[in-house]
């Protein structure tokens, strides 16, 4: 379902009704309702400045992200479209029902650590000086996941903003940090690093690469710096050259803090 820079193009262009606030998130967030759809809402207006990214909105990235997602073809992000609203225009995301039972990423101490299905990322002492190892799920939604995340150069890949749907699927939430000419890759997804990447892997990467020369390049041109999008393209193409899921570098932490 297309979206572009100023809005849905379908039936979501109702009026936008708040229905409460989710007071853990860092910038103004809100749940709400279109037309008796559940809804994010995160208007531009209640966004905190970042020194770090000064360019833009974080509420355009959250819209780029959902739009390479789309080239991806792997839903990894809930639809997502910038709209007005009571606040003004903000990001819109749809509400996504997760199953509480499930976890896609987890801190374990060493006696629970799983023998299988799992990839082990940092290992660490916690507040009361036990050894823990942080690990996330060995899947194949995880590893899309992960791919996104090195192309989007996403800087926070918390464990909370990985989504574990009932069916099994993953969806990854809150992208407003994303798509920096610089690298600045955070994620607790490092468990699959140095791992080759398979077929319909590269083809999807491959994809988005071929799609940023044609009408996503165009559409993300309204959302992201012309910086950016280069980046982005050498990112692809990076990542096409070295068919590898990457290792940290720089002098930055690899990890987002918090982890979840």
């Amino acid at each position: 379902m297309a979206i572009d820079a100023n809005g849905p193009v379908d039936a979501f262009d109702a009026e936008l009704i708040i229905t409460g606030r989710i007071t853990t998130a860092s910038n103004a967030t809100f749940l709400a309702q279109i037309g008796g759809t559940a809804v994010v809402y995160k208007p531009v207006a209640g966004e905190n400045p970042l020194w770090d990214f000064p360019d833009g909105t974080l509420a355009q990235r959250e819209a780029a992200a959902y739009l390479v997602s789309e080239a991806f073809g792997w839903n990894v992000v809930p639809r997502t479209w910038l709209r007005s609203g009571p606040m003004g225009v903000g990001m819109v995301q749809l509400w996504q029902d997760i199953d509480p039972e499930q976890d896609a990423v987890d801190l374990v101490t060493a006696d629970r650590l799983p023998e299988s299905g799992w990839r082990r990322v940092l290992d660490g002492t916690d507040e009361e000086d036990r050894e823990v190892t942080l690990i996330h799920e060995d899947t194949d939604a995880l590893r899309r996941m992960a791919i996104f995340d090195v192309v989007a150069n996403n800087a926070d890949r918390k464990g909370g903003h990985i989504l574990a749907m009932p069916d099994g699927h993953r969806h990854g939430v809150d992208h407003g940090l994303t798509f920096h000419a610089e690298h600045k890759l955070r994620t607790v997804l490092w468990g699959f690093t140095g791992d080759e990447l398979r077929p319909d892997e590269i083809a999807a990467v491959d994809r988005v690469r071929t799609s940023l020369y044609a009408e996503l390049g165009d559409t993300l041109s309204e959302l992201i710096t012309s910086d950016e999008l280069d980046a982005l393209d050498a990112r692809c193409d990076r990542l096409l050259r070295t068919t590898r899921f990457p290792a940290p570098r720089g002098h930055m932490p690899a990890v987002p803090w918090p982890l979840f």
